[in-house]
Order: structure tokens, then sequence, then C-alpha cells
């Protein structure tokens, strides 16, 4: 291609817009960022993302056993 002079298209993916958090109302950080576990079920943490599909954007969550590290939902 780069002998002929050509190029494929390239499509640019645009991020999502997300929200822009207010400071004032995020909630108290119980855990004071300590995502350790002395046994299974005492501390679940999540984690939300985002998914480029060929449909647009798709969102994740995923729930995990700070203790054990498996993905309870």
């Amino acid at each position: 291609m780069r002998e002929m002079g050509i190029r494929g298209v390239a499509r640019r993916w645009k991020a999502p817009k997300t929200t822009v958090s207010d400071e004032s109302e995020r909630p108290p950080d119980l855990v004071q960022r300590d995502f350790t576990a002395d046994a299974p079920n005492q501390l679940w943490v999540t984690d939300l993302t985002y998914v480029k599909t060929m449909f647009g954007f798709v969102y994740t969550v995923f729930i995990t056993d700070a203790f054990s590290r498996a993905i309870v939902g």
C-alpha cells in the first residue's frame, strides 16, 4: 500500500462523555483506601468501565471480593 501511495481508512474513536463528579457530593471513603480483607465476604469492591463496540459504548461492572479476588457479581 505504501508503494502505491494508498492508506486504509483511519477511524478515530470518540471517548464517551462521563459524569463530572462534584467533590461536595462524594460519599465518604469507608475503608480509607485500604482494600485488604482478613476473610471472604468482608469487603467487596467494584469497578465500572466502558467498552467500545461497533454499536457504541457499553458499560461493564465487576464486583470483586477483596480477600479472594474472585468476581462475585
